[in-house]
């Protein structure tokens, strides 16, 4: 596989497809920080998380449409406003399921995986009946588009870049609640023990809202970023849900740092088996490897440490 390649070469193929794994990698922390939430947290086995992440992509698209038709001027900022409308669609959404369906099926996950597995499959169809079956894309602004040239044989993607970067800000904002808010520190005390923090005055019912929302939300912004390396269609979805369970399980439930950690390490790999092989069989190994270290450590690389 290797033995074509020059040392020289092997070296800038690594960092290009490092590179060029920057978006998916970007994808799955958004999805996988939302999913780390709901079930980490919350213990809820979301198997609609790709629907919502959808829905910010449809939003996206949308949003972009609309530029381009009555706003051309300003179409080179669309893309800021389209992840603030992705985030509060999808976490509105989270927040309406959350009352009317998931509040009942709390400490019963084998129930919120199949309720939520039916919601997934009523929202593709809701999708296809409102958007269209058909995949529809985003037309990108023109800063976003080519790449920085770091060598003769190297380039940045520059909307890789960006997408990165906004994935840095929301993990520090998302970490800021959970562990410095006054919101955050309600959540892990409903977590740790439901009653007595009812019993201190915290209406439990309103944080696992605002939580669920909270989590759909950041799908949201994941479906903003994935329509930067795909098409967006009623299943496309169901494409990441799988690796995005994935990453959260490998890297250890409501462990941050194991998300952020999983998520780059499983990117990382898959895109640069898919430079040397086919894409399914980059997947297999990337499975494989993974399955292999839980059987050593099925906890997860950073399991939280509690007393018993």
């Amino acid at each position: 596989m290797f033995g074509d390649y020059s040392l020289g070469d092997l070296g800038s193929i690594f960092v290009m497809q490092g590179f060029a794994g920057l978006i998916l990698f970007s994808v799955y922390v958004l999805m996988a920080l939302g999913l780390a939430i709901i079930f980490g947290q919350m213990g809820v086995i979301n198997m609609a998380h790709g629907e919502f992440m959808i829905l910010g992509a449809y939003v996206t698209w949308m949003t972009s449409s609309f530029f381009q038709s009555h706003l051309p001027s300003l179409f080179s900022g669309y893309f800021f406003l389209a992840m603030i409308l992705a985030f509060i669609a999808s976490g509105a959404l989270g927040m309406l399921v959350e009352w009317v369906l998931i509040r009942h099926l709390y400490k019963r996950p084998l129930d919120t995986l199949l309720a939520t597995w039916g919601l997934s499959l009523m929202l593709q169809q809701a999708y296809r009946s409102v958007f269209g079956a058909r995949e529809v894309g985003v037309e990108l602004p023109q800063w976003m588009l080519g790449s920085l040239h770091v060598s003769d044989s190297i380039e940045v993607p520059i909307n890789g870049v960006f997408v990165m970067c906004l994935t840095v800000l929301i993990t520090v904002g998302v970490a800021y609640v959970m562990y410095k808010s006054r919101w955050g520190r309600q959540v892990r005390a409903v977590v740790q023990n439901r009653i007595m923090a009812g019993a201190v005055g915290i209406n439990t019912e309103k944080v696992d809202r605002y939580t669920f929302g909270l989590g759909c939300g950041i799908a949201g912004v994941a479906g903003s970023a994935f329509t930067m390396i795909g098409s967006t269609g009623p299943t496309s979805g169901q494409l990441y849900i799988v690796d995005t369970f994935l990453v959260v399980v490998f890297g250890g439930a409501a462990s941050l740092l194991g998300t952020i950690a999983s998520a780059f390490s499983i990117s990382q790999t898959q895109s640069t088996f898919e430079f040397f092989m086919s894409g399914s069989m980059a997947k297999v190994l990337t499975l494989l490897a993974v399955v292999g270290i839980l059987m050593l450590r099925p906890q997860g690389l950073f399991a939280l440490k509690v007393r018993k």
